[in-house]
């Protein structure tokens, strides 16, 4: 792949990656990465945790990923995952207008379905209702379980709600999903994660069948068996089997940017002209490093 492509990855929950995974992203071509408000694997029992995670991924994430050359943007929401403890998902939605403002949230996300409980239905509508008065993007998780007719489903809700399918991502998709969320004029997100979700073998022919509009490539890496790196191997092998350039840095790079950028926080600009690096700078008095010496850029000259 030509070193010179630039990658963005629209999906990836660097909270629970190490830092060195952001120096390989860098390394591999990511300029910029989207993390959406995910679950912890285990359930949060109190509204704090929800804010110090929230407050994390508007504060100490940026930072830490900005050590490394990459901007690092976010999606503010409840978690379907977490949407049926009630109570608790009550006082999380009166926290997201604290957070949905902050200068790095691109999209309200990644909200949706998991087991398609009246609970999760009730706060995805809610939240819905917020990114059509806001004006926002919405990042949707489709079900693992049920897939097709929770996709539907999703979108049906989208509308009904009154959302511009242009504006909506419908991420985890397959081969058995991609042409109904296409057909209605959504963004279909594609996550490459091992053995679970999509190969990248199988999302090259995807491209191929489908071509490279409303297509993104995402990697959704996060604690459990996943590859920061999704999407730059995936581009690579796309070029290597034939997919055209143009449509490899569509799908790995200009159509997230163009999904994202809408409320006019991601900016291309951020990366072409990119704040030089200093790993001795400290965020609330801590640092990146652990007695390793900082990488210290002198300033570049535009």
């Amino acid at each position: 792949m030509d070193e010179k492509m630039m990658i963005i990855d629209p999906h990836v929950h660097m909270s629970s990656r190490t830092t060195d995974d952001y120096e390989a992203m860098a390394a591999a071509g990511v300029v910029a990465i989207i993390e959406p408000s995910f679950w912890l694997g285990q359930p949060r029992t109190q509204v704090g945790s929800f804010q110090d995670y929230f407050s994390s991924l508007v504060g100490w994430e940026p930072f830490r990923a900005s050590q490394f050359g990459i901007k690092h943007y976010c999606t503010i929401g409840l978690n379907s995952k977490e949407a049926n403890n009630e109570a608790l998902a009550e006082q999380v939605i009166e926290l997201l207008p604290l957070y949905v403002h902050k200068e790095n949230v691109v999209a309200i996300g990644e909200i949706g379905y998991d087991d398609q409980t009246p609970a999760e239905d009730k706060f995805f509508r809610m939240q819905l209702d917020m990114a059509k008065e806001l004006d926002m993007t919405v990042q949707v998780h489709t079900p693992h379980r049920d897939k097709r007719a929770g996709t539907i489903k999703s979108m049906e809700v989208c509308l009904e709600h009154g959302l511009d399918p242009a504006n909506v991502i419908i991420d985890h998709n397959n081969e058995e999903t991609v042409r109904d969320v296409l057909d209605r004029g959504f963004i279909a997100a594609f996550t490459i994660y091992p053995k679970t979700k999509m190969g990248n073998e199988r999302m090259v022919e995807v491209v191929r069948k489908f071509g490279s509009s409303n297509i993104i490539v995402d990697s959704s890496a996060d604690w459990g068996v996943s590859d920061p790196l999704a999407v730059p191997k995936t581009a690579s092998l796309m070029l290597k089997r034939g997919i055209s350039m143009e449509d490899v840095r569509k799908t790995c790079y200009q159509n997230a940017l163009d999904a994202f950028s809408k409320n006019g926080k991601m900016k291309e600009a951020h990366w072409l002209q990119p704040d030089s690096i200093n790993q001795s700078q400290l965020f609330n008095d801590n640092s990146v490093l652990r007695g390793q010496t900082p990488r210290i850029d002198e300033d570049q000259i535009t």
